[in-house]
């Protein structure tokens, strides 16, 4: 039963506040999102909710969740999330992240699968693969956004205009970055010690991957696949950093066969 309480698509665990879309019948998902925030809407979320219970939550500090004083590391949303599933008695849980819902979703699977049966990481960051001097992952940070959507997407034109964007849109993306910084600058999107706690996760993991992304490569998803036990990678053609926008049909077709 849940015991929380969630009004006007909001909700609170422990005195943070997030925003919260629930949509669906079956056994939960609980969708973590990346640096570009929530999507209730997006096509693929609709075609899960017919098969699953979805739930999509805003990060704090992302989207018009707010930032809490005292979060300011990739584990503070790690504990969140575990309170959260708690607090809504969630069960059974396929757990979903993208990039850095990804990382986030790993961080959450190293502590505790007690109420976690399937894990999806989709074209997730968290870890280094190579050496010290080697960039793993796009510096997002330094890279101008048309150049940054030619490395994300498959095709570009899909890619959002910032430029048409509304003042509320540009506030939430302002926002998305800002807290993208908060966990993930330094060090520069991973945990230096999440690669070596990997073997602790002990349900099923698909990998998924768009093998057009040039942000994260496939190369660095298989590398990942390879340190989690039993974990299968697949690469969805056509697609870049978000499989799930540029594909979604494919996308969904792979991840619900899996998580069902």
């Amino acid at each position: 039963m849940d015991q929380l309480v969630v009004e006007g698509g909001r909700t609170k665990v422990h005195g943070v506040e997030i925003e919260l879309a629930r949509e669906g019948k079956g056994k939960p998902m609980l969708i973590l999102h990346g640096g570009s925030g929530p999507q209730p809407g997006a096509p693929y979320v609709k075609a899960l909710a017919k098969s699953f219970d979805v739930l999509v939550p805003g990060h704090p500090g992302f989207g018009t969740s707010p930032l809490p004083a005292h979060f300011d590391h990739i584990d503070d949303l790690a504990y969140f999330y575990l309170d959260l599933m708690d607090a809504l008695d969630l069960r059974d849980v396929r757990l979903m992240g993208f990039s850095l819902g990804g990382w986030l979703a790993m961080e959450i699977a190293v502590k505790s699968t007690a109420r976690i049966a399937k894990l999806i990481l989709v074209d997730s960051v968290g870890i280094k693969v190579g050496g010290p001097t080697d960039r793993d992952i796009v510096d997002i940070f330094a890279t101008a956004p048309d150049q940054l959507a030619k490395l994300m997407f498959h095709d570009p034109s899909k890619a959002p205009d910032p430029a048409k964007f509304t003042d509320e849109q540009a506030l939430i993306a302002g926002r998305n970055r800002e807290a993208m910084a908060v966990y993930g600058w330094e060090p520069y999107l991973h945990d230096p010690k999440l690669k070596g706690r990997l073997h602790r996760i002990d349900v099923p993991t698909l990998v998924v991957w768009g093998a057009s992304d040039r942000v994260v490569t496939p190369s660095y998803g298989r590398a990942l696949a390879g340190f989690i036990p039993g974990a299968k990678f697949v690469a969805i053609e056509a697609a870049g950093h978000g499989p799930n926008m540029e594909q979604p049909q494919k996308f969904v077709e792979l991840v619900g066969g899996f998580a069902a």
